[in-house]
C-alpha cells in the first residue's frame, strides 16, 4: 500500500494541469453515476453527507491554493 501512495505522488507530479482537469472530470462522471444508483429514499441523506464532504474538501484546496499564491507572490516582489 506504502508503494501505492508513493507511484500516485510520482503520478501526481508528472501531471501538467490538462491530466488533472481529466481526472476530475473522470471522478465527476463516476459521481455522477454513483448518485444515480443510489435508491429514492436514501437520495436526500446522500445529498447533504456530499454537500458537507464538498464544502470541506473545497475549503482546504482553497485554503492552500491561497497559501501557494500568497507565497508565490511574495517571491515575486523579492526578486523586483
Amino acid at each position: 500500500m506504502k508503494d501505492l501512495f508513493n507511484f500516485a505522488t510520482i503520478y501526481v507530479r508528472r501531471c501538467n494541469w490538462k491530466d488533472m482537469a481529466l481526472v476530475k472530470v473522470c471522478l465527476c462522471a463516476l459521481g455522477i453515476l454513483l448518485g444515480l444508483s443510489i435508491p429514492k429514499h436514501n437520495k436526500k441523506r446522500s445529498f447533504i453527507i456530499a454537500g458537507i464532504v464538498f464544502a470541506l474538501s473545497y475549503v482546504y484546496l482553497m485554503l492552500k491554493f491561497i497559501k501557494i499564491i500568497m507565497q508565490e507572490n511574495q517571491e515575486c516582489k523579492s526578486f523586483h
